[in-house]
């Protein structure tokens, strides 16, 4: 499988996205570190997703400069993936991996003894305290959604329950049938989006925090901690 990297920087650390696999990303202090981790996630995603990787190869792209704090996965970047049309096919397709990765993200979450414990210290980043227990992650992931809706100028009341506030935010996607097309839309902040772009955010957003999430529980609870979405 080849991959067409796309490079984003502010000189503190890089984030690299995976043009053919949303969802699938690497971090690292410098470019080459990042570089080096993307075969190995997009196997990871490919596997969780159900598909075959086979040998993966990686073009990187030009360096994209960011104004934002790339060193803690901060990105507002709209990829031209993103502004591809999409068909009912394609949204039903991605709407599987998006549904899916939200219900092992509960899976996880429930699977750990005690959400409200964590051996990670505290630190703090552009939003704010960083999310260090598994019920932080938890809030924090959830609460992300009506962030997101806003872009689309559709007001939402987030649920407590991520799966079933997943399901509520699609269906209100799925009332505006114009993004199909490739829309762009601007959020309050003025970042743009697409339909792509968004359902590119809820998987990627949801394997950050799940990958913090597992680590932080598995050396507490070893395999009692589910780990549907493959990090061991």
């Amino acid at each position: 499988m080849h991959i067409d990297a796309i490079c984003e920087t502010n000189g503190k650390g890089w984030l690299i996205w995976a043009a053919q696999c949303p969802g699938a990303f690497a971090r690292g202090a410098t470019e080459n570190e990042a570089l080096a981790k993307l075969p190995g996630d997009v196997r990871r995603f490919l596997r969780w997703a159900g598909e075959p990787a086979g040998d993966i190869t990686v073009t990187p792209g030009a360096p994209i400069e960011s104004g934002l704090h790339t060193e803690d996965a901060d990105s507002d970047l709209l990829l031209e993936a993103d502004c591809a049309p999409m068909t009912e096919a394609d949204y039903a397709a991605a709407k599987l991996l998006v549904l899916k990765s939200a219900r092992d993200f509960c899976t996880l979450f429930e699977s750990i003894p005690n959400p409200d414990i964590s051996p990670r210290a505290p630190r703090t980043s552009f939003y704010g305290p960083v999310p260090r227990t598994p019920r932080e992650m938890y809030d924090h992931t959830n609460s992300t959604t009506a962030y997101y809706m806003a872009a689309f100028g559709i007001p939402f009341e987030n649920m407590p329950d991520l799966y079933a506030n997943r399901l509520q935010a699609l269906a209100e996607i799925e009332e505006r049938e114009e993004l199909l097309t490739g829309k762009v839309c601007t959020a309050p902040d003025g970042e743009r989006w697409t339909l792509r772009k968004l359902l590119r955010r809820f998987l990627w957003h949801d394997r950050i925090h799940a990958r913090a999430m597992w680590r932080t529980a598995a050396p507490l609870w070893g395999s009692a901690v589910a780990d549907p979405f493959g990090f061991r």
